[in-house]
Parts: C-alpha cells; sequence; structure tokens
C-alpha cells in the first residue's frame, strides 16, 4: 500500500482487524486461564416461604434478592429499596424474628423461613402498637425510611424483652432501654430527613406500652 493509499479509514479498519483477533490470540496462549461459566439464560430455582403469614412459593432466577423477590414477584413495596448495599436499613424486614436487610439476602436461601413486612405488621383498620406510635410522635418526614425503621423497633424491643444487649449494654446484667440505647440498637436505620428525636420517642412510647 503506497503512501496514497493510507488514509484514516484504513488505519481504523486495521486496527479493527487487530482487536478482534486479540481474544482468539490470548486464547491460545499456553496456561491461560477459561473464561468462568455465566450463567444460563431462564435458569430459575423453587423456593417455598412463609410471608406475612400466607405460604408462597416462587420460581426465581437464584441471583434475586429477598428485596426484589418481595418488591417485584410478591408485590409488596411497603419495603423499601434505599442503598442497595445494606447501608441504609429502608429495606429491613423481619425473618424467623429477627431483622435483617433484605437487599443483602438472596431469596433462595429462605427456603422455609418466615418473612414479616411492613404489610404484616398492621392494617390502616387495625394498625400495629409501634405504627401508632409513629404517627402520634410523627417519626418521619418524607416516610421512605419508616417501613424498615418500624420494622427494625419491632424486632429491637424483641431482642431487647430476650436479654440481648447491644454494644452500648453489654455489660449490664438487665438491659435499661434508654434514648441512648435506643439510638445504638437503631443505628443501622438512617432517615435521611434526621427524625431520630422523634423516632426514639415513638420506640420509647411502644416499648412502655408494651410493658
Amino acid at each position: 500500500m503506497t503512501s496514497k493509499e493510507l488514509t484514516r479509514r484504513t488505519i481504523l479498519q486495521g486496527g479493527a482487524a487487530v482487536a478482534a483477533s486479540a481474544p482468539m490470540m490470548a486464547a491460545g496462549v499456553a496456561g491461560a486461564a477459561p473464561a468462568p461459566p455465566r450463567q444460563q439464560a431462564g435458569t430459575k430455582m423453587a423456593v417455598g416461604l412463609s410471608v406475612n403469614g400466607r405460604d408462597v412459593h416462587l420460581d426465581i432466577d437464584p441471583r434475586t434478592s429477598l428485596l426484589d423477590a418481595l418488591r417485584e414477584h410478591l408485590r409488596l413495596t411497603g419495603t423499601k429499596k434505599g442503598c442497595d448495599h445494606g447501608q441504609c436499613g429502608a429495606c429491613t424486614v423481619i425473618v424467623n424474628g429477627r431483622r435483617i436487610n433484605s437487599c443483602l439476602s438472596l431469596a433462595v436461601m429462605h427456603e422455609g423461613d418466615t418473612v414479616t413486612t411492613i404489610e404484616g405488621l398492621g392494617t390502616p383498620e387495625k394498625l400495629h402498637p409501634m405504627q401508632k406510635a409513629f404517627i402520634v410522635h410523627d417519626g418521619y418526614q418524607c416516610g421512605y425510611c419508616t417501613p424498615g425503621q418500624i420494622c427494625s423497633a419491632v424486632a429491637m424491643l424483641d431482642e431487647v424483652e430476650a436479654g440481648m444487649p447491644s454494644h452500648a449494654s453489654e455489660d449490664l446484667d438487665k438491659v435499661s432501654l434508654t434514648e441512648e440505647e435506643i439510638r445504638e440498637r437503631m443505628s443501622g436505620n438512617i432517615c435521611r430527613c434526621a427524625a431520630y428525636p422523634n423516632i426514639v420517642a415513638a420506640i420509647r412510647n411502644a416499648a412502655e406500652a408494651k410493658a
């Protein structure tokens, strides 16, 4: 090819050809690690669990989080997707009596488990005492974190009743539900509106009513 024939187009075409052949050349290198197998499209797994007192059976992608199973497959959209990295607590639900971040847990890991979401705690006609307390004390502003806050608070009071210590009370023989204790135990649930004083007041009110 002469200099007159060497155009920008021919240079780009030559570069594309080299790039296209690179993977085949790499594959032929002795000792090169094979590419990891990819998830086969359409693969499903069956999972059965109890959600808010109802037995449900799902056929889902094994990579589906519990959060997405609740929201996208069961249409229980009260559980919110916030950070999707387990840092904000908006997706908190109660599994077998313990609060968890549902965005960090795969749905297939919960075969046979009992899951309670905000929809399972109460109804508009018959609110859970914690829901009532949040309303009375204005324990929210935008409300996005509220379902996770309430689920977490309900399970937290059960932890206190069972005598489970937190970092703030690990040296105490008997857990005292002070404001500091509540803040410590609820530290995994973030309220970006900063309604924390009202949230603490609501939880203390619900705790006193429970006692």
